[in-house]
């Protein structure tokens, strides 16, 4: 085995972050996600059908971060999948499309499913896909900025066909979570003997799925746009 790929190999990996994504069907889920993991678009992407998911590893903070992406059909018919898709995530993007309306008017509906079956404290952010339609845009930013203000989610827009703001989405989302992550660890550490506290975190890394940990307080909202 040469050198490089030993290293490779012996990467030590310190967390892995279950991510999903939702929104309605056609609003480019699949595509962000190709972006993000593989920086790759399909014109001809085709629906997805039950549960997809893609891996990234990056660097967060000098510690390595294993990003487990999981993308769902936006259909009605694929909502049985619902519990165990959620099980374990500490951040989701919720999409919608910024020429569809009505994607950005079932958003309301999307997030509270998610606060029904994800850990209350998840890292949450609202992303308004196909900014490159900017002609055709029919949801305003203002309208996305002040729904991302009110319920304390990140907000951005982007373009997985242009690349916009893709990678910057997926990033904060995942800094964001090691930064809770990290606070959690020193809270555990300061107060280990009180009851229940080591089971907040079991070592350095979150095991997903099967595992639903905590993901701390957070009242900071962020939403920046290109």
């Amino acid at each position: 085995m040469s050198s490089s790929l030993q290293a490779t190999y012996n990467q030590k990996i310190d967390y892995v972050f279950k991510i999903v994504l939702i929104g309605d069907s056609a609003v480019g889920k699949s595509q962000l996600l190709a972006r993000f993991a593989r920086n790759e678009f399909n014109l001809d992407s085709k629906a997805t059908i039950g549960v997809e998911f893609q891996t990234k590893t990056l660097v967060v903070d000098h510690k390595t971060v294993k990003a487990q992406i999981w993308d769902t059909a936006g259909q009605e018919r694929y909502r049985a999948v619902t519990s165990a898709y959620y099980r374990g995530a500490v951040g989701a993007m919720l999409v919608y499309d910024i020429t569809k309306r009505q994607s950005f008017d079932h958003v309301a509906k999307w997030l509270e499913e998610l606060r029904d079956h994800a850990d209350n404290n998840i890292v949450i952010m609202l992303i308004g896909n196909k900014s490159d339609l900017g002609t055709l845009k029919v949801v305003p930013t203002e309208d996305a900025k002040e729904f991302a203000q009110k319920e304390n989610l990140f907000f951005m827009e982007t373009s997985a066909l242009e690349a916009t703001n893709v990678e910057s989405a997926f990033l904060s989302v995942l800094t964001e979570i090691y930064r809770v992550i990290s606070k959690k660890a020193l809270i555990a550490n300061d107060e280990h003997e009180s009851e229940g506290s080591s089971s907040l975190l079991k070592g350095t890394k979150i095991v997903v799925p099967g595992q639903e940990p905590e993901s701390g307080g957070r009242t900071s909202s962020c939403c920046g746009t290109s």
